[in-house]
């Protein structure tokens, strides 16, 4: 790619976000001037500079030689959660998911290659994935206990099954050109799903592992609020509680802002892994 396409891309790039960025600050400006007319119970929908302020009191640290008594910067009693929360939840998603995905990935493989193992494994599989990982709480909650490992056990269920599914639907639905070219060709079983099968199917794959990531995303926040006494979700639960809406609505900002750097992050790393299948430059 040369540079003037580089920048052209660029310039593309800052003018999409800054259209998509239209909506959600005239959603925030409407939102501060229905608050400031009084029209709406500040503890029911506080302001949007009140969730500002509250927010950033959630992630910066109380500093040790601050006067609390000049109603200033410092008066607005910072706790320094919020780091803390989104380290803990993020470790739960990456573990969960890592071992929800490492469990689906050679089971989709499998079933998806061999038709003997897809008949006797896909009832089960259709039986299993219909049932939302919330409904099995109580059952994690029995077999582990609280704390981390029934978080994690969670976190892995929802992950495992798109997973599974989009591994399965790739590598059965290889292109039937590839597999006739390779069989003329000479290839054996081996070969032909090393070379042909397995990279025919990682676009399917990828698509599976971006929607199992994030649904182990929502998944965390539904665990934390059930079994463990930190995180994003817990802190939300927390914040009803107390009736601090202003909090509730912090916390659901950094768990958006967060999914969607995730889906970015996902996407970005889709079209590297795929650009040899999409025709995209390194």
């Amino acid at each position: 790619m040369s540079q003037q396409d580089r920048r052209k891309h660029a310039r593309e790039r800052w003018k999409e976000m800054a259209v998509g960025a239209v909506v959600p600050v005239l959603a925030i400006g409407l939102w501060q001037w229905v608050a400031m007319n009084g029209w709406v119970n500040p503890q029911v929908l506080p302001a949007p500079l009140d969730v500002w302020r509250k927010w950033v009191a959630y992630l910066l640290p109380l500093a040790p030689f601050a006067d609390y008594t000049d109603g200033g910067w410092w008066s607005w009693a910072l706790s320094g959660e919020l780091p803390l929360d989104i380290w803990t939840s993020m470790v739960r998603v990456v573990v969960g998911f890592a071992i929800g995905a490492g469990l689906a990935l050679p089971l989709g493989l499998a079933m998806g290659a061999s038709r003997v193992v897809y008949a006797w494994m896909n009832p089960l599989v259709q039986i299993l994935r219909p049932i939302p990982p919330i409904a099995y709480i109580p059952l994690a909650i029995l077999w582990f206990g609280l704390g981390n490992p029934p978080a994690v056990f969670l976190i892995a269920l929802g992950a495992f099954f798109p997973v599974l599914m989009n591994t399965i639907a790739g590598v059965r639905h290889v292109d039937g050109i590839y597999l006739r070219a390779a069989r003329n060709l000479g290839a054996g079983k081996v070969t032909m799903f090393l070379r042909v099968i397995l990279p025919a199917a990682v676009p399917y794959i990828l698509s599976g592992v971006r929607i199992g990531i994030g649904t182990a995303f929502i998944v965390v926040i539904v665990s934390e609020m059930i079994a463990v006494n930190n995180g994003l979700g817990f802190r939300i639960l927390e914040a009803r509680e107390y009736f601090w809406s202003d909090k509730i609505i912090a916390g659901m900002i950094t768990i958006g802002l967060l999914g969607l750097l995730i889906d970015l992050a996902m996407n970005r790393l889709n079209n590297y892994l795929l650009r040899w299948h999409r025709g995209l430059e390194h």
